[in-house]
């Protein structure tokens, strides 16, 4: 029995060292993760921030199912500017068009946390530590200021900090953002609710409104984050949980739930990767009617999970040929992280601000960027995901976790927008159904089907190294496929960590700048 009783996974190994300092100090994995969510929000600005949103699923010992957080902002009360636009600009102020609700989700899961002690100012101060004193910049930080220095309608504040002087910050150099430090004192003095109402919250009120945004300080301060019920699937006896609407979760657990029923057939890794592919066409065909604020779905939606409608999805899989592939995928950059503290709390945590630098307007005083998920809504009033007051944007988030008959528990996610339930499917079904250690089901090589950062193709992706050994069968079932590296970041950040009574591990992706950790608590 391993005597490892704290374990943390994320994408930058600011936050996972953030993380876990909170853990050796016997905080919460609650406390953990928003330690950790304040730190990543520093080192990752292109990947997250805290003007965008999260996802929680919380698991503890005593509980059968694991609590859900959705803190998904909304769009404002009005929305007339946007009566004569044909269509939602992709950055500046008419692209910030929905709250900022992560830190309403960081209150949320530390109010259902009975056992959170920890003053604010202990959990903050990792973050305000890298953004006082600074931090090295990544190659992915310094791609995300490369490609925004080419966007014009960025804001003054945006260029100044990120792209000074007109040059994109670069790979190796020390960075400091003293405004950023300032809002986490400012937060850790006052409370989080000091970021939605007082005179922080109305300086952002005015950056957002000099840029054009029509997010006002009444939408700010009405800014809400629910405890809702988590989606399950039972899967040969394993119990998957995953975020409900208006977050992708339903494609996750219906590719799983797809793969699933036919995994038998399965025998190579080309059939395992035929098997994933076209069980994600036959999810994401059904998109329009399963991905939107919960108001406006219906039928298609309760019953997106019954084992009649995943048999459906699996029976129009023809494990021998490609299924035609048009389908334009959404980009999207974000952060996924886990935290299991020494009481066995789990947490499974995402947090984006949607394409790298959301709407790339910065909070002059409050250091971070808007995001520009509103993007996810459309102008036509036919539309499921059609703007309205109030309205929840679709969301690529959605953390995932599994609970197996035997004790296991297996919290894990990725970043990559619409790649996220793709790369879930390949982690859980590597792990739980190919006998794959987490690491390996993580870092093996892997494929992505639709259009990512930016790209305009649809056809499938695939590393380099999966393509040498598996060419010849993507061709003879007719997958429209490209080449791309070995160990590419479009493949998403993806990281798990496994609670089983035999002992505790933790994997992050060699394509992030990620390390997990596990180790005893009350040890330095």
């Amino acid at each position: 029995m391993s005597t490892h009783n704290i374990a943390f996974t994320a994408p930058h190994f600011s936050a996972t060292e953030a993380g876990t300092l909170i853990l050796k100090q016997g905080g919460t994995a609650t406390e953990a993760m928003v330690a950790a969510a304040a730190a990543i929000s520093v080192v990752y600005p292109h990947m997250n921030s805290i003007g965008g949103d999260s996802f929680w699923l919380i698991d503890n010992p005593n509980q059968s199912t694991p609590t859900a957080i959705d803190a998904c902002g909304r769009a404002p009360s009005d929305i007339s500017a946007y009566s004569n636009e044909q269509h939602i600009p992709e950055r500046g102020g008419l692209s910030a068009l929905t709250q900022a609700a992560t830190l309403r989700g960081w209150q949320k899961a530390l109010e259902v946390d009975e056992h959170a002690a920890l003053p604010l100012s202990t959990i903050l101060a990792p973050a305000i530590k890298l953004a006082r004193e600074g931090f090295t910049v990544t190659k992915s930080l310094q791609a995300g200021c490369e490609k925004l220095a080419s966007v014009a309608n960025t804001n003054d504040a945006f260029k100044a900090l990120y792209v000074p002087n007109g040059q994109p910050l670069q790979a190796g150099q020390h960075f400091k953002n003293p405004q950023l430090a300032n809002t986490f004192e400012h937060l850790a003095k006052h409370g989080l609710n000091a970021f939605y109402e007082g005179t922080l919250a109305d300086s952002f009120a005015r950056d957002l409104a000099n840029a054009g945004s029509v997010i006002s300080s009444a939408d700010i301060a009405n800014t809400q984050a629910d405890v809702v019920a988590p989606l399950n699937a039972n899967l040969s006896g394993i119990n998957c949980y995953n975020l409900p609407a208006p977050t992708q979760g339903v494609h996750s657990l219906q590719i799983i739930g797809a793969v699933d029923k036919l995994k038998h057939l399965a025998k190579t890794d080309a059939d395992w990767m035929h098997l994933i592919v076209e069980a994600t066409k036959q999810s994401f065909t059904h998109r329009p009617k399963l991905w939107a604020d919960p108001s406006v779905l219906g039928n298609d939606y309760k019953n997106a999970l019954t084992n009649e409608r995943l048999n459906e999805l699996a029976n129009n899989i023809d494990m021998d040929q490609a299924k035609q592939w048009p389908f334009s995928a959404e980009p999207g950059d974000t952060v996924w992280m886990a935290a299991r503290d020494k009481n066995g709390q789990l947490v499974s945590f995402i947090q984006s601000v949607y394409w790298e630098f959301g709407s790339g307007v910065l909070m002059s005083e409050g250091g971070f960027v808007w995001n520009n998920r509103g993007l996810s809504f459309s102008l036509n009033a036919e539309d499921t995901n059609a703007l309205k007051s109030h309205k929840k944007p679709a969301h690529t988030l959605n953390p995932a976790m599994a609970k197996f008959a035997d004790g296991r528990r297996l919290a894990y996610g990725t970043m990559g927008g619409e790649g996220q339930p793709q790369t879930q499917a390949v982690v859980f079904s590597g792990y739980a159904w190919r006998n794959k250690t987490i690491e390996q089901a993580i870092s093996d090589p892997r494929w992505l089907l639709g259009r990512t950062w930016g790209d305009t193709s649809t056809n499938l992706k695939v590393e380099q190294s999966l393509v040498i050994q598996l060419e010849h069968e993507l061709n003879q079932r007719d997958h429209d496929w490209v080449s791309v590296d070995n160990n590419n970041e479009m493949m998403g950040h993806a990281g798990a960590i496994l609670d089983a009574p035999t002992g505790l591990e933790a994997a992050t992706d060699p394509r992030s700048d990620g390390r997990a950790i596990v180790t005893t608590a009350g040890t330095q």
